[in-house]
Order: C-alpha cells, then sequence, then structure tokens
C-alpha cells in the first residue's frame, strides 16, 4: 500500500511564489530557461538549470554546474527568498487551465514504495539524464522538482480533500505569464494529516505520470545514502522523494507528436504508395487536422493533410502497448519505411508537445526543416495505468501531461 508523509518544505515567501516558481527543468532547453529568467534572480531555474549562470557553451552535465545551483539555492535561502516551514505538512496544489482544473496532494512518496514498484512506471529512463538528476539531488540536497504521480481516483478521498480546502486560505494564488493558474493550500492540521495519509495507505498502486528521471534519480539517491549511512528504511529523508498525487479523472494527457526530416530517399508519391500498403489514406481538405478517435493519424505531407488508419491485421489489437497509436505508427511506418529504428536515439525525428497544436506540425514542414509530421490521438490515463500494470514500457514520447508542475513552490530537503 502506498506510503506519504508530510515534510517541512522549503519554499517561497508568499509574495514571491510567482517569481520564484519555474517551469519543470525538462521542458526547455538552455536557451530558453535563460531567457525566461533573464532579469529575475528569484527564478528557481538558477537552481534547476544552473548553467544559465555560466559562460555560454558550458557543458551542462559538468560539476560547475551542479556547484552552481547549490550554491544558487543557498542564495535564496540566505536572502529569504525560500524559507524553512516550522513543522511537517502537507500542501493541495490547484491548477487551472482554460476550464480545465486539477488539484493534487504534495508529500514525500516512499524510496522503498517506488523499489517494490507500489509505485508503477511506463517509462524507461536515459542513462545519461537520469545521472544528471542523480548528481543534480546528491550536490543541491534536495528535490527541487516534484514527481507528478497519479492513481485511481476515490469519492471519499476527493470529499476529504474539499472539505479540508473549504476550510484553508491559499498559501500562493497566482496565474503564471503563460495563463495556467497556482494556487497552494497549506494542510497543517495533524488530524487532516493523519486522514489522507491513512487514505493513501489504502490505495495499492500509485503510478508516475511524468517524471520517470526525477523519480529514479531520487530512489538512487536514496538507496545510495542509506547503503553508506546504514539507516533503516523510511528513518531518513533521503528515503522520501516529492511529488504530487493527483486522481487520474482529473488530468489532461495530450498528443505527442512527431516530425521527421526526409522520406528517406523516397519522393512523396512513392513514400504515399509504401504507406497505402499498411493504411488506408484519405486526403483530409482541412488545415491544423487533429485525429478526433483512437487508430486515426493524421500526416501532414507537401502543404496537405491526410487521415491514415492502420489496416487490420497490422497491429495487435488490446495489446496494452502494440496497440497504442505511437507503437502502430512506429511498427509499420517509422521504423520499415523511414528507417527510424529507435527513436529514443535516432537523429532524424523530433516529438513536438500536443500543447502546441498540429499548427506547429504544419510551420515546422512548410519551413523546410522537416518533410513529414504525424499527429497522434492522446493516450488515455486507463491506458497509461493498464501498461504500467502489465509491468509493460509505453512507446517513448507517448504522453504530454498539462498543465505542467511549477517547480521551487515546495522543495524537500534531504537531510
Amino acid at each position: 500500500m502506498a506510503k506519504i508523509k508530510p515534510f517541512k518544505a522549503l519554499r517561497p515567501k508568499p509574495e514571491l511564489a510567482a517569481q520564484v516558481a519555474a517551469v519543470p527543468y525538462d521542458v526547455v532547453d538552455t536557451a530558453k530557461a535563460l531567457l525566461l529568467a533573464q532579469g529575475n534572480p528569484m527564478s528557481f531555474l538558477h537552481v534547476s538549470r544552473a548553467e544559465i549562470d555560466l559562460q555560454p557553451g558550458v557543458d551542462p552535465y559538468s560539476d560547475p554546474v551542479y556547484a552552481t545551483a547549490a550554491a544558487n539555492l543557498h542564495r535564496l535561502v540566505d536572502q529569504q527568498i525560500l524559507i524553512r516551514e516550522e513543522r511537517d505538512c502537507l500542501y493541495l496544489y490547484q491548477q487551472t487551465m482554460g476550464q480545465h482544473r486539477q488539484m493534487g496532494l504534495v508529500a514525500c512518496c516512499a524510496v522503498d514504495d517506488y523499489d517494490a514498484n507500489v509505485i508503477r512506471k511506463h517509462e524507461l529512463t536515459r542513462a545519461d539524464k537520469e545521472l544528471d538528476r542523480t548528481r543534480h539531488v546528491d550536490v543541491t540536497n534536495v528535490n527541487s522538482g516534484p514527481v507528478f504521480l497519479t492513481y485511481r481516483a476515490e469519492q471519499k478521498l476527493d470529499a476529504l480533500v474539499d472539505q479540508i480546502v473549504a476550510q484553508q486560505r491559499p498559501l500562493y494564488d497566482f496565474v503564471a505569464s503563460d495563463g495556467i493558474g497556482h494556487t497552494v493550500y497549506r494542510v497543517d492540521d495533524p488530524r487532516h494529516i493523519e486522514a489522507l495519509v491513512s487514505h493513501f495507505a489504502a490505495i495499492e498502486r500509485l503510478y508516475v505520470a511524468d517524471g520517470h528521471h526525477r523519480s529514479a534519480s531520487a530512489a538512487r539517491v536514496g538507496r545510495e545514502r542509506r547503503q553508506r549511512e546504514g539507516n533503516a528504511i523510511g528513518e531518513r529523508e533521503h528515503d522520501w522523494f516529492l511529488a504530487v498525487l493527483f486522481p487520474h479523472d482529473q488530468l489532461q494527457i495530450l498528443p505527442y507528436n512527431r516530425v521527421v526530416q526526409d522520406l528517406a530517399g523516397m519522393d512523396s508519391e512513392t513514400f504515399l504508395d509504401r504507406v497505402r500498403q499498411r493504411f488506408t489514406v484519405e486526403k483530409v481538405e482541412v488545415r491544423g487536422y487533429s485525429p478526433q478517435q483512437r487508430h486515426d493519424i493524421g500526416m501532414y505531407l507537401d502543404g496537405s493533410w491526410w487521415r491514415i488508419v492502420p489496416l487490420a491485421g497490422t497491429y495487435p489489437a488490446g495489446h496494452p502497448t502494440g496497440s497504442l497509436d505511437a507503437a502502430i505508427l512506429q511498427q509499420n511506418l517509422l521504423a520499415p519505411l523511414l528507417g527510424i529504428e529507435d527513436p529514443r536515439t535516432a537523429k532524424r525525428i523530433n516529438f513536438v508537445g500536443g500543447i502546441h497544436g498540429s499548427k506547429e506540425l504544419e510551420r515546422l514542414v512548410d519551413g523546410g526543416g522537416y518533410a513529414v509530421a504525424f499527429a497522434l490521438y492522446p493516450v488515455s490515463l486507463e491506458e497509461l495505468m493498464s501498461v504500467a500494470d502489465a509491468d509493460l514500457i509505453m512507446p517513448p514520447k507517448s504522453t504530454w501531461f498539462e498543465p505542467k508542475l511549477r517547480s521551487g513552490l515546495l522543495v524537500h530537503e534531504l537531510s
């Protein structure tokens, strides 16, 4: 069963929260992080992407970057931009994106739950990225960004959260520059904390929605420190990692689309003829086409959209991963026709989050940098959880969650 616990958060003063809060480190490159943090020394990007404070071209995985991250964190504390909570608390974190709202519980989750697969995964991690966050956690001594977890929604837990929120005034309440609203409530009543911990103790499984590298690195640091220090499981703060836990029915998954630089030496007509061997192909007389159901895939080629649907027998219907559209596209088109054997390492393919829409796919192809784009229908939370329950791995870049959690609002110190 899932273990959670309150913690003494390192957090910004309420009046500074909007200036400190930053997008997750892994949704921006160095140039974008530098632009977002420009003129704002309080931005948490100075911690999560500390290379922005060093010479241009610095290796983002080099020792000075991690040392700078730790120094910048200490600066925020020394200047009392970040303050320490006096007692262990839980927090409720609401995000608002247009008409969409989601409310999650901010807590610490157990490294041993991660290791025991109580916390289920659906993606592989890359060794270099996992090592990067492992070093970042170890050198800064904090979980600087929360892991995005989900669980199968329960009405009694939803009702308890609503009851708690009704009795609280927000600790933070602001709208970020991208229009996303962020509201945080502190839960410091021991009765409420005990009730929430007890509810989660009855939940059989949690699922990593977003943040596989953050969770893997936090667990790795916890294991290494426990082995070094000899403490019992769950006894020290390094045995726990920062997470936000959302009920599955409140979350919003957008598609994760693909663009490919070339047609592997084929002209467009030859390529279309080969696509027709595995898909029905129908020209769509619209701009900005978005698939409306599973197994409808949009393909943008030579200024036109095509609706392609896999032929019967070209994929294992009902299989948790093999029937996903990203897998169907990979096995029937990207690999055999375009030579994209491993999308994790191939240089000719790129991925575009669904938040950018199909117009961005048109722009990329029309600009000449890419030859073809593919728009996918979003994966459902039920599909994600079914894959994780079967101990399988989803195709890379299958899910894009929006809105994104902000880093820096609540930080967990490991000692």
